[in-house]
């Protein structure tokens, strides 16, 4: 895979890693890991003995299985995400027991909502957000499946927040981004990357954290 990565790409790497370009241009070559993360309310028990270290119900699997022709997936029994993404569960751990308010403010497609719903003390309540009208859809579906009463889905411009300074406890911003983390299990990653995409993903980031820095 490391042969088809744009050659503007390439040389950026080259330029920042130095001597270690080469062991990156190899780890893309590697396999993509399958992680999990399951659903307490839903199953009980382990999924096997190769557990993700920074989260209690996340789980490496030895092989990718075919997840769409799976019922308990459909059935909101697991998530399939990176095992990376679960690493919010230790941020989550620093929260006392009271009840809390939450948004999620790049929501879609819920991965880090619903593990988010799974870590919140009872009575809280989770606003989760995305501002792209067919990926809200997909965020809303996510969220039923897994099943939680005290989650609100909304599609709005993170600017429509601005009114409710004060009101959430904790705001988390998975912002957009040019997917250089998607290179090693989607090759449509790689042909959308461009330096152009990677300056406008750059530009909505800075957007949406100077809304925050103003309110």
């Amino acid at each position: 895979m490391a042969t088809l990565l744009p050659e503007s790409f390439t040389q950026r790497m080259q330029a920042q890693l130095g001597n270690e370009f080469e062991a990156f241009q190899q780890s893309l070559s590697d396999a993509a890991v399958s992680s999990v993360r399951i659903n307490t309310t839903k199953f009980s028990g382990s999924v096997n003995d190769n557990q993700v270290p920074w989260s209690k119900t996340g789980f490496y699997l030895e092989e990718r299985p075919f997840y769409t022709l799976d019922p308990f997936l459909h059935a909101g029994v697991y998530y399939v995400q990176e095992a990376s993404s679960m690493f919010l569960e230790q941020a989550f751990q620093q929260l006392s027991n009271e009840p809390v308010k939450v948004l999620d403010l790049c929501g879609a497609p819920g991965g880090k909502s619903t593990h988010i719903a799974s870590l919140l003390p009872e009575n809280s309540l989770l606003v989760s957000n995305e501002v792209i009208r067919s990926r809200a859809v997909i965020l809303s579906e996510n969220l039923k499946k897994w099943g939680n009463p005290s989650v609100v889905v909304t599609n709005n411009d993170p600017k429509d927040f601005a009114s409710f300074k004060g009101f959430f406890d904790v705001i988390v911003v998975d912002a957009p981004c040019s997917g250089e983390g998607l290179f090693r299990r989607d090759e449509n990653a790689i042909t959308e990357w461009s330096p152009e995409n990677t300056q406008h993903c750059a530009q909505r980031q800075q957007r949406i954290l100077l809304m925050f820095g103003r309110h």
